[in-house]
């Protein structure tokens, strides 16, 4: 019985510990998804921006949907015509880079309704 004494705080640490690793795991799952999110839709207006410029030049158009994508805190990776439509696609940073950082990319393509 004397051998016994104090196990229940060791036991009570260790579900402790477990408890704040979940929750890590969780808020860095949850920021990725965010990321994500905020990575499609900086995509799809920097697309629907390049798409409404396409009339002035592909150039005034990529350039357009780069303005749009950085006021989104987000980077074009790619933009390229293809006939009348435009593929943008932008990358964001994961905002929790001491846990593996990383960026969420995602794509969008617009042009006019056929």
């Amino acid at each position: 019985m004397r051998d016994e004494r104090g196990s229940a705080t060791v036991l009570a640490c260790w579900a402790m510990l477990a408890l704040i690793a979940v929750a890590a795991l969780v808020i860095h799952l949850g920021s990725a998804v965010s990321a994500r999110h905020r990575a499609q839709s900086s995509a799809d207006l920097a697309a629907l921006a390049a798409a409404a410029a396409l009339e002035r030049g592909t150039e005034a158009a990529c350039a357009s949907a780069t303005t749009i994508a950085a006021r989104m805190r987000a980077v074009v990776r790619d933009c390229r015509v293809e006939s009348w439509d435009v593929v943008v696609t932008v990358g964001v940073r994961l905002p929790l880079p001491a846990v593996g950082g990383g960026e969420a990319v995602a794509a969008a393509r617009a042009g006019p309704v056929s």
